[in-house]
């Protein structure tokens, strides 16, 4: 019974073990691939085109119209569904292939997992060269699939069917792994894909991937709590990490227990409604005003499951010199940039040990800050500098589209100001810029008046466009 086989080509037995890979996390399983992306043309169509039409497996064609859409939005539909859930593309040999490059190096950037079925010239060079097949004259095995190995965690071209068994295995590894995940590629010579084998039933049976979360050590939160402890203006980075670990509930406790306000990166918007007492909104290039500033006077950042990027540091000029940084990450990578102190482990899992130990935490000549500060006050804001709070009350071009109590600055910074009713604060703001604009051009022009009135014994008109010479 273990050494029971079945003989399919190799197509078939790519589309039928798709098929059955299932994830599973938090005790709640997922059908890993329910769709399949594709553009055929000659290297996938009497392949993966065939296994397709052939049935027995319940995977559903989508037929894309350009490889490099395809695969962006296959990328998109991977992060939406948390990387819970993912949508391979099948394309022709060359520029078919080559067209899904861009959206292989964007999937790998942004740990998104994406797997990529290019066909690839034959293995037995017979018919070589095919259609709009590259040739190069240094090495007769190179074919424009190698383009993919600088852009993808995991490359390989199965040249024989008894390959797929492994290269398979090895791409779930990856698509699965919130660490390690990214493009993967899985270049298909177009003889090997119709190419007939006896499989084993075992390899093309129901399959489950389970994505533990890694718990964070004793020792790993007892650093993180002495760096925050110490720090007098903590503030959270939230990233896409929050997001794929359902860490939401996890951060709002956090930051709710301890006080500390957070704001968001592009990946990590959403984990919180816009309007919590805490967020800060948008952080670095991308982000507002708001986050920016207050990062600028924090002495610890506390990234959470971000990749740390320019965008989000403002290419690292955005902080103090001194500020240190606690890194919450799964991937060891992006946990130790910015000589964080790494704390490497399930996002969720990673603020919930965090929220406990740091229950108690006391700030500000030994009192307990959540004693100390008023409702939705950030902890630290009582300390914020002059210029910080100067920048927050400055009335500015930002005052209006920020509406102040929108984005919780000024309430938070000035809560004797603005008892939290935006309509009051969107009220004055406007008020002060009519009057501003209406009676300072008044006041200006007064004492201009006299010499307005003598314009053109001044400043003679200039009538050169006429032709004519000024009087």
């Amino acid at each position: 019974m273990g050494n029971e086989t079945v003989r399919l080509t190799m197509a078939q037995a790519l589309v039928r073990f798709l098929d059955n890979q299932y994830v599973e996390l938090d005790g709640r399983e997922t059908k890993f691939v329910n769709n399949l992306f594709g553009v055929f043309g000659h290297g996938c169509v009497v392949g993966v085109g065939q296994a397709l039409s052939q049935g027995g497996h319940h995977i559903r064609f989508l037929q894309g119209k350009n490889e490099q859409n395809m695969a962006l939005a296959a990328m998109a539909f991977a992060k939406q569904r948390n990387r819970l859930e993912i949508i391979p593309c099948v394309s022709s040999i060359g520029p078919g292939a080559m067209n899904m490059v861009t959206a292989a190096g964007c999937a790998t950037a942004n740990r998104i997992p994406l797997l990529l079925l290019p066909g690839d010239t034959f293995a037995c060079r017979q018919p070589d060269p095919v259609l709009q097949q590259a040739e190069f004259f240094t090495s007769f095995g190179q074919t424009v699939t190698d383009a993919f190995r600088g852009v993808c965690h995991y490359f390989d071209r199965i040249e024989r069917p008894e390959q797929l068994m492994t290269a398979a295995i090895h791409a779930m590894r990856v698509l699965t792994d919130p660490a390690d995940t990214g493009a993967v590629c899985l270049a298909m010579p177009q003889d090997v894909e119709g190419e007939a084998y006896d499989y084993p039933v075992s390899f093309l049976r129901r399959r489950v991937w389970h994505m533990d979360r890694r718990v964070p050590t004793a020792s790993q939160i007892e650093r993180a709590a002495e760096l925050i402890h110490g720090s007098k203006r903590p503030l959270v980075i939230a990233g896409g990490g929050v997001r794929y670990s359902f860490a939401g509930d996890a951060l709002k406790t956090f930051c709710e227990t301890t006080g500390i306000p957070f704001s968001e990166t592009q990946a990590g918007k959403s984990v919180l409604p816009w309007n919590h007492p805490l967020n800060l909104g948008g952080i670095g290039v991308t982000g507002g005003q708001a986050a920016n500033v207050i990062a600028r006077e924090a002495d610890c950042i506390i990234a959470v499951g971000t990749r740390l990027t320019d965008f989000t540091t403002s290419s690292k000029w955005l902080f103090r010199g001194d500020a240190k940084v606690v890194s919450i990450n799964i991937c060891p990578f992006d946990a130790v940039k910015m000589d964080g102190k790494p704390i490497i482990c399930d996002a969720l899992e990673g603020l919930t040990s965090s929220a406990r130990s740091l229950g108690t935490i006391t700030m500000l000549a030994g009192t307990p800050l959540r004693r100390q500060r008023r409702p939705g006050m950030p902890l630290w804001m009582s300390g914020i500098t002059r210029r910080t709070a100067a920048v927050l009350r400055r009335p500015g071009p930002w005052a209006s589209s920020m509406n102040s109590c929108r984005t919780r600055t000024l309430r938070l910074a000035r809560p004797a100001l603005c008892r939290g009713t935006c309509s009051a604060c969107s009220v004055r703001a406007t008020g002060i810029l009519i009057i501003w604009n209406t009676v300072f051009p008044i006041w200006a022009m007064r004492p201009m008046a006299p010499w307005a009135s003598n314009w053109p014994a001044r400043m003679p008109r200039c009538t050169r466009s006429s032709g004519m010479a000024p009087t």
